[in-house]
């Protein structure tokens, strides 16, 4: 009986992981073409909560929901990748991937929830959805936001890496 309870629970509701598919088919991740032409925000947003910090955090108002407990919708049109919104985001469930760099090279920038984060220049290993260690990558900048008080980190990673980056750890050597 309870197997058959769970097997109803969608899988990411159940892991609290959520897939690149599953992120596409809820408008969350842009076309190749937008993500090719520079930075954007990638939300992770999908539990119905009552939240809308992203949509206040925006100043380009790329977030939209009609309701508090909506899902945010992103108009990557007008998201420019600025970041705001990851630093105000209580449940670090958004991010900005930058793959227009030339190269091999993009950036991604997000939350870092711990203590003493790794400082510009250092090495980093760059974590998947289920925090398992899937590269390396460069911090280009970090800073605490004044308001949420959240660490937020910019750091460099192989363009076929960025989309699959959901955290990062110190001491990436």
């Amino acid at each position: 009986m309870m197997g058959e309870r769970s097997a109803k629970i969608p899988l990411e509701r159940r892991t609290g992981v959520i897939s690149i598919q599953k992120l596409k088919e809820l408008g969350y991740i842009p076309a190749d073409d937008r993500l090719r032409r520079g930075a954007v925000a990638i939300f992770e947003c999908i539990e119905p909560i009552p939240c809308n910090v992203c949509v206040f955090a925006c100043p380009f108002k790329a977030v939209e929901m009609n309701k508090i407990t909506d899902l945010p919708k992103i108009d990557f049109n007008k998201c420019t990748g600025c970041g705001l919104c990851v630093a105000q985001c209580p449940g670090q469930a958004i991010r900005v991937v930058d793959l227009s760099g030339k190269g091999n090279s993009a950036s991604v920038i997000l939350q870092y929830d711990l203590t003493d984060p790794p400082k510009k220049g250092d090495t980093v290993k760059l974590l998947n959805e289920y925090g398992e260690e899937i590269g390396v990558g460069e911090v280009e900048l970090t800073y605490k936001h004044k308001r949420s008080e959240a660490y937020v980190i910019k750091v460099k990673a192989p363009k076929e890496l960025a989309l699959r980056t959901r955290g990062l750890r110190a001491g990436g050597e």
